[in-house]
């Protein structure tokens, strides 16, 4: 295929996928939302059998992580399993754009911990919010930013400009401030020495600045941002996590501070601070590894091909 044929069936199923994430939206909020997660579980699990190339790489990257604790049948149940709660938390993400207030919100998220946040916006040292592609993860912002949190989001754009420009809509709606990966560092350090708030998602193998730690006992090429933005201003490091309870309600827990290392020695100090991060990040996944991104090709770097 030539790379004008190629270029133009990029563009069709870009097109394509747009106009269906319109309608599924237009559609999420014109029935009952119980209801409307069930249909998207289901093509979730519609998806399972015809998604050979997605279907194997989970089926890999879950024998990587849990290999040693499930067998094979079991590992192929977790990833039919992750099938339906994709569609299920994605289904929540696209009907969510039509919640105006936080009392909208709550009708569907329980937030656990929030202690732990107002004991941190106490100190005025900033906060990085560390978290990952965990369940309905974009409702995190959502549901900060409605309690007047505004935190500045970094993330990685999506290549086609309209479907960005939805994701990053929804995710200024509140008022916070999407930025895309690996720029504004220096704005994102004087927000957090103002005592503003930045979150992060340093659980996938991306083209930034990165260090080898240990991920489920295997050794993955992970981001440094939030260390180096943490150990730079003293920012106090929060993790959070969200997953689809079995009550049909979405779970947002603030987790206790990770404190940051620092004994002089810079480059030691960012790779166990990045592994301190990374294990809380681990745990998080364990405890609903069915709300994981598995299709992500987590271990795809080696060794010196990471960005330094």
């Amino acid at each position: 295929m030539s790379d004008y044929k190629k270029s133009l069936a990029k563009r069709i199923r870009y097109y394509l996928l747009y106009q269906l994430v319109r309608f599924l939206i237009a559609v999420s909020n014109s029935i009952p939302r119980i209801t409307w997660l069930k249909f998207c579980g289901s093509l979730g699990r519609l998806g399972y059998p015809f998604a050979t190339q997605t279907r194997n790489l989970m089926i890999k990257n879950l024998t990587i992580a849990f290999g040693n604790e499930l067998n094979a049948d079991e590992i192929r149940a977790l990833t039919r399993k992750t099938f339906e709660m994709l569609g299920k938390n994605a289904g929540d993400i696209l009907r969510a754009t039509q919640i105006q207030t936080l009392a909208d919100l709550e009708k569907i998220l329980v937030t656990h911990n929030l202690d732990i946040y107002e004991r941190a916006v106490t100190r005025k040292k900033g906060i990085v919010f560390l978290t990952g592609h965990l369940g309905a993860f974009d409702l995190q912002v959502s549901n900060m930013a409605l309690r007047g949190v505004k935190p500045n989001i970094i993330g990685t754009p999506i290549k086609d400009k309209r479907l960005n420009k939805l994701l990053w809509q929804q995710r200024n709606k509140y008022g916070a401030v999407a930025i895309e990966r690996g720029k504004e560092t220096f704005r994102l350090i004087k927000i957090l020495k103002s005592a503003g708030a930045v979150a992060l998602l340093i659980d996938q193998d991306t083209k930034v600045k990165s260090r080898f730690v240990d991920f489920f006992g295997k050794p993955a090429s992970t981001p440094v941002g939030a260390t180096i933005l943490a150990m730079k201003t003293g920012a106090v490091v929060l993790p959070t996590s969200i997953y689809l309870g079995d009550d049909w309600m979405q779970h947002m827990t603030f987790f206790p501070e990770v404190p940051m290392r620092d004994t002089g020695d810079e480059e030691a100090d960012v790779v166990y601070n990045t592994q301190a991060l990374t294990t809380v990040l681990e745990q998080m996944i364990r405890a609903h590894p069915d709300q994981w991104v598995w299709m992500h090709d987590r271990w795809k770097t080696r060794p010196g091909q990471e960005i330094r």
